[in-house]
């Protein structure tokens, strides 16, 4: 359900502007539709009170949780939709979360369990926003990181809707809402246009074009020393820092010349870079690097100027790496299946 489909649903129910804002603001905090006080002033029209509980059940198909999965540094969420398909929120520490966009991705990133089985369909911001509403019931959410399943650019009018919502009717800071790209230049054409405009994550991963876009294989070719200059107008315009997002890979992206590359194009730049030590994924050589070493790639950084911030990669000690819950669900189910199908007399 797209927000301009329910909002056009809630007018022909009778719904007023405050209306319509006081049921946007619950269903957003994860509360009742028909949560608050009730007044003259505020009552719902009988059409629109009748269709509450209607309202209610087909907003909260839109997410719910398949299963929960905790974890040293937030708790994974495999959420349904009403389609029966899956995505993956996560509960991230200090009031954050990440939320998906797609179901699948196209940008197929090397390392990325996401991308190995392409792009399945995109979400509609209902199906984004509602993400949030599942989450709010759950805890509180002061931080939305649109960073899950898939590549927002390539969602971009249902990512813009929600991103407008929550800043808006969703109470969320501005700045608290960050969005996540490879680099599209749609995305740099559509941000001064936003009312709400939101704080920008860059999926660097590489100084050098040539490895970036053999670890990004279906990403737009920007060279990085562009895309960090398309990155620091926004930082300009918006007044917040870009975010640099840069999954550390052992042997492939963690060399002096890396670190050189990253203290040139950063050097004196708006921007925090986050390095993110790779999560391991079943059936990719791609390593891990030890602790220290990473440790020590951000100390370094750190000594040259750069905010570095070394993240640990969400769900490592579970698993459940971006993608993962919902591959290792399909594929359980695919064994079941077969386990089914043997077991059947035959005809």
């Amino acid at each position: 359900m797209e927000i301009e489909q329910l909002r056009l649903r809630l007018r022909a129910l009778g719904a007023r502007p405050s209306h319509e804002a006081r049921l946007l603001r619950a269903w957003l905090q994860g509360h009742a539709l028909d949560a608050g006080p009730r007044t003259e002033s505020n009552r719902l029209p009988k059409a629109l009170q009748a269709a509450l509980p209607e309202l209610e059940a087909e907003l909260g198909a839109l997410a719910r949780v398949r299963s929960e999965h905790p974890g040293e540094d937030g708790t994974r969420l495999l959420v349904e939709l009403a389609d029966a398909q899956a995505v993956e929120s996560v509960l991230l520490p200090r009031d954050g979360l990440c939320v998906s966009t797609q179901v699948g991705c196209a940008v197929g990133c090397v390392f990325c369990m996401t991308g190995k089985d392409g792009l399945l369909r995109q979400l509609d911001s209902g199906e984004i926003v509602a993400q949030v509403a599942l989450a709010r019931r759950l805890r509180r959410v002061h931080k939305v990181v649109f960073m899950g399943m898939g590549e927002p650019a390539h969602n971009l009018d249902a990512v813009i809707e929600a991103i407008e919502l929550l800043g808006t009717e969703g109470a969320l800071p501005h700045k608290n809402l960050v969005l996540s790209t490879v680099g599209d230049l749609r995305v740099f054409e559509r941000l001064p246009q936003m009312r709400v405009k939101p704080a920008l994550a860059l999926s660097l991963h590489s100084t050098r074009a040539a490895l970036r876009a053999a670890l990004l294989p279906r990403a737009p070719r920007i060279d990085p020393a562009e895309l960090v200059e398309l990155g620091e107008a926004w930082a300009r315009a918006s007044g917040y820092p870009i975010q640099y997002q840069w999954t550390l890979i052992e042997g492939v992206n963690d060399g002096e010349d890396e670190l050189e590359g990253i203290v040139r194009l950063l050097a004196g730049k708006y921007a925090v870079m986050n390095m993110i030590p790779f999560n391991r994924v079943d059936g990719l050589d791609y390593r891990r690097p030890a602790a220290e070493s990473a440790a020590e790639i951000a100390r370094r950084l750190h000594r040259a100027g750069i905010l570095t911030k070394l993240r640990q990669s969400a769900g490592q000690d579970v698993d459940g790496g971006c993608g993962q819950l919902r591959a290792r669900e399909a594929k359980l189910a695919f064994v079941r299946r077969e386990e089914r199908r043997a077991a059947r007399p035959p005809a």
